[in-house]
């Protein structure tokens, strides 16, 4: 059996992001669970507030573009996001927002949401964990792009102490909550991938 492509996606772009630090955890993870993982910073594919007008005038952007193609090459995608005022990042929903209106000729609208899992986990310095953030997520994913995303989640709390100096995490019940999430994302990615 191939090993499912995994996209793991930071919603930060702060140097010291425990977000940045979760994803990397996710991405050995991963790893170790044979699958065959891309991590991107989303600095490297900087995009305009989502315009509808820009996009009708001009196209979506080519990181837009680039962005919706490497969805599109995953059959998993592992979101860790940051927590601002009780929500996802802008950063993030401005991507998601780009992304679902990327469509090659003929495409039916969110088809990159579909036959793909999303799993979703955040660290916050405060006591929840960035959980608001990922129900922000959950419902802006599965309602409003109509993805399919994985029940399990990973909220880890007191983010400045959850890490160690090697970026594991201290916590052996946050490390097992990932380690759970990560397997069913894995999981689910090969039941998409046939």
């Amino acid at each position: 059996m191939s090993a499912p492509k995994i996209l793991v996606i930071p919603g930060s772009l702060r140097s010291k992001s425990y977000n940045i630090r979760l994803a990397a955890v996710a991405t050995k993870e991963l790893t170790l669970a044979e699958a065959d993982v891309t991590r991107i910073s989303l600095a490297d594919y900087p995009l305009p507030v989502y315009d509808a007008d820009l996009a009708a005038n001009s196209g979506p952007p080519a990181n837009a573009v680039k962005l919706k193609q490497l969805v599109a090459a995953h059959r998993g995608i592992f979101i860790a996001s940051p927590e601002y005022n009780a929500s996802m990042t802008p950063l993030l929903k401005n991507t998601i927002d780009w992304i679902s209106v990327v469509r090659e000729p003929g495409e039916v609208q969110l088809a990159v949401f579909q036959n793909r899992a999303f799993a979703i986990g955040g660290a916050s310095p405060g006591r929840s964990g960035a959980l608001n953030s990922l129900l922000t997520l959950r419902q802006v994913l599965s309602i409003g792009c109509r993805a399919f995303v994985v029940p399990e989640q990973v909220a880890i709390p007191n983010a400045e102490q959850a890490f160690d100096d090697r970026d594991e995490l201290v916590d052996a019940r946050a490390a097992g909550q990932l380690k759970t999430v990560l397997k069913k994302l894995v999981d689910y990615a090969r039941m998409f991938g046939g």
